[in-house]
């Protein structure tokens, strides 16, 4: 893969640099807040090699890459100046719903910090191991530095917070931190205890501070942060010029900071308090109900993004009780149940490409990043969705009962259960491994028995199909061939974006001339700056793409001619590309053209015929509305 130029590629179909707020990303998508999603080219993305998937969701707009997205990332970043471009503007409007602010807020904000607290989770789980297995002594220096070394990113968690939730709400990360360590600073710490060990106050100016500990804590800094980003604008506007450059964070800094220890801290430590506390209601009385709900149903939160929104509350339970048993547990179950499902797909199918790509995205999928699993084989085939929200139901409605916990976080899957050793017992980690046992062998039997390979049809069954259905009712949809040429099956495709269907159902064409013509009746939605591809959409809401040749977009649009624009209104027939087959085919490049429905998951069956000599204009597909 080129990360340039998948890159360069993003960058322009997301309507450029100017159109962008701000960017980050987790471990398989590019987080786009866009300041008009209008000027996005959803399609054109979508069919760009190399992304996955586009989804609008929560207020982001999510370029799905996959394990390669980091890769990607930094090639953005590197010839764009986003990482100065959090300034607000004065003449935006941001008009989404309250639900999406909030969404993407949680995300923006815990994304960042996801890596921090993985690494020290880890370090924890390691040494847990060490210690179980008499490696290591609690109170040898060894143990005690790697100790310190994992605890600094959960006691420090207000200041990494703090500079993640300042670029969120766009303020001075830097006064953010500030903040968070005016709530942990040693002195303030002391002062604390001081106080409630002699039953005594701390006070400012006559206001009470709580004596609260805010090592750890989550939503006081993010309160305090979120104040500031108020306070720092009129402290701005006050400050005469002259003395801006130290008045302004001064007045800042005063503000925000006592408000934060006088009446923001306590408000954060009692939420999240009352948090952990009606969390261990629900594990008392009904510990099972929540890991069970997210076992089976977090594919459909990942397939919105929207499941970034619960990370906070795992990360609350871990820092107020220690460890998590409903979030994360979920998660564990729902996660492996996909690998486990995807693996079936890859033991019970006979086509060599569906075998390759569901065998990668299952083993992904049990270590902890579901996106391949999901996006390639489980929506694609929905028995094998069904099959993964059965097993992360059954494992974690187990996970619920035995009320496993966890302690370290990380991306759940087989390579953090090490992070469920905890307690001074070997026991909760055993059951996490059978929980997460118990969702891979469920998901794996269900789908075995529930999937099915796509039956291969003669060219008669599908003639006879065809016209079977067309004699039944108007429920067809009839697409022509936008080509002459021999139609075969997209399998016969040397890219697995078409020959796995990624894309979508259709069919493949060999062409014997030089001419694309419109197969419908409809409107060009995107023709590629490179020529060799067109994407149209018909009056029954239909979108296809014609895709002349493989790779044929390293040509430039070399020997390529369109006579049609984005927007023009198009009949069967109407020439859209002309291209030269004998330059093309000397150059070293296929001309085998994929035409592909985009959107037919929002349709029924789709026929099609292949093996055959096809001219333009004849019947080559049909859809059931």
């Amino acid at each position: 893969m080129n990360y340039k130029n998948l890159a360069e590629t993003i960058l322009k179909y997301v309507g450029g640099e100017e159109n962008i707020e701000s960017l980050t990303h987790c471990a398989t998508r590019l987080r786009f807040n866009l300041k008009d999603e209008k000027k996005a080219d959803t399609n054109t993305l979508k069919a760009t090699e190399g992304v996955m998937g586009v989804v609008s969701s929560g207020g982001q707009y999510q370029v799905i890459i996959g394990s390669d997205v980091g890769n990607v990332y930094k090639e953005v970043m590197e010839f764009t100046s986003l990482e100065n471009n959090n300034a607000p503007s004065e003449n935006e409007k941001d008009d989404r719903k309250l639900l999406s602010k909030v969404i993407d807020t949680i995300s923006g904000i815990f994304t960042p910090i996801i890596p921090a607290i993985t690494a020290a989770g880890m370090m924890k789980a390691v040494l847990a191991i060490l210690m179980t297995f008499n490696v290591i002594s609690k109170d040898s220096q060894s143990y005690q530095v790697i100790n310190f070394m994992a605890d600094s990113a959960f006691y420090f968690l207000p200041i990494l917070l703090a500079n993640s939730a300042a670029k969120k709400f766009k303020c001075n990360p830097y006064m953010a931190m500030l903040i968070g360590g005016i709530l942990l600073n040693p002195t303030f710490v002391s002062m604390v205890t001081a106080a409630k060990e002699k039953g005594g106050a701390i006070s400012i100016f006559g206001l009470p501070i709580s004596l609260n500990s805010y090592s750890s804590s989550v939503l006081p800094i993010i309160l305090a942060v979120w104040f500031m980003s108020y306070v720092e604008p009129v402290a701005d506007k006050i400050s005469p010029k002259a003395i801006k450059f130290f008045s302004k964070p001064l007045i800042t800094a005063l503000i925000t900071g006592i408000v934060t220890l006088v009446v923001i801290g306590p408000i954060g430590y009692i939420v999240s308090d009352k948090i952990g506390l009606g969390i261990k209601t629900l594990e008392l009385y009904c510990s099972w109900l929540v890991p069970t709900i997210l076992g089976g149903l977090t594919p459909l939160l990942v397939m919105t993004g929207t499941h970034y929104g619960l990370i906070p509350i795992g990360i609350n339970n871990r820092m107020t009780m220690g460890y998590d048993t409903v979030i994360y547990p979920g998660m564990l179950a729902s996660n492996v149940a996909q690998g486990g499902a995807a693996l079936a797909v890859a033991f019970k199918s006979k086509n060599a490409e569906i075998k390759q790509l569901a065998s990668s995205a299952g083993i992904t999928a049990v270590c902890g990043i579901t996106e391949p699993a999901l996006y390639g084989i489980n929506l694609r085939f929905r028995k094998a969705l069904y099959s993964s929200m059965i097993g992360g139901a059954v494992g974690g409605l187990f996970l619920g009962i035995f009320r496993v916990s966890n302690y370290s976080g990380g991306s759940p899957g087989f390579l953090t259960l090490p992070g469920y050793i905890g307690g001074n017992t070997m026991i909760n980690f055993i059951y996490a491994v059978i929980g997460a046992v118990i969702s891979v062998v469920v998901s794996f039997v269900v789908c075995l028995i529930l999937y099915k390979d796509q039956v291969e049809k003669s060219d008669s069954e599908v003639e006879n199909k065809i016209e079977n259905k067309s004699v039944s009712a108007g429920n067809m949809i009839t697409v022509k061939s936008p080509l002459t040429g021999e139609a075969v099956s997209l399998k016969n495709v040397n890219d697995p974006v078409f020959a796995d269907e990624i894309m979508g159902k259709g069919i493949a064409i060999i062409p014997t001339e030089g001419k694309v013509v419109s197969p419908v009746e409809g409107t060009v939605e995107m023709v590629f700056d490179t020529k060799h591809a067109v994407a149209l959409k018909d009056e029954n809401g239909v979108e296809m793409i014609i895709h002349i040749g493989l790779d044929t977009v390293k040509l430039g649009g070399k020997y390529f001619n369109t006579h049609v624009k984005k927007g023009d209104k198009v009949s069967v027939g109407t020439l859209l590309v002309d291209f030269n087959m004998e330059k093309i085919k000397e150059e070293g490049y296929d001309c085998i053209t994929p035409f592909v429905i985009t959107n037919g998951n929002e349709f029924g069956e789709i026929l099609s015929i292949d093996d055959k000599i096809v001219t333009q204009g004849e019947d080559i597909i049909k859809i059931v509305k």
